[in-house]
């Protein structure tokens, strides 16, 4: 009886571990280049989204969560 070839795979490579990894201990934030807008209210809610995550230790958060913040500073329908 013949066996059927098994196709060789590739190690699987654990980039996490990569030596591109930041060692400063900081992460990438989402919204970084818009702090570069010029338009204050924009760079405000930017830091204020990036400080949620920090606190919450989220990387990308919902549109709920989202809202929470708009809320936090200030806004209202």
């Amino acid at each position: 009886m013949l066996e059927a070839a098994v196709p060789e795979t590739p190690n699987f490579v654990d980039r996490r571990q990569s030596s591109g990894a930041r060692t400063d201990g900081s992460e990438r934030r989402q919204f970084i280049n818009a702090r570069q807008a010029g338009r204050p209210e924009v760079q405000e809610l930017a830091e204020a989204v990036d400080q949620y995550k920090l606190r919450h230790r989220r990387r990308f958060i919902t549109f709920e969560e989202l809202f929470d913040v708009m809320a936090s500073l200030g806004y209202h329908k």
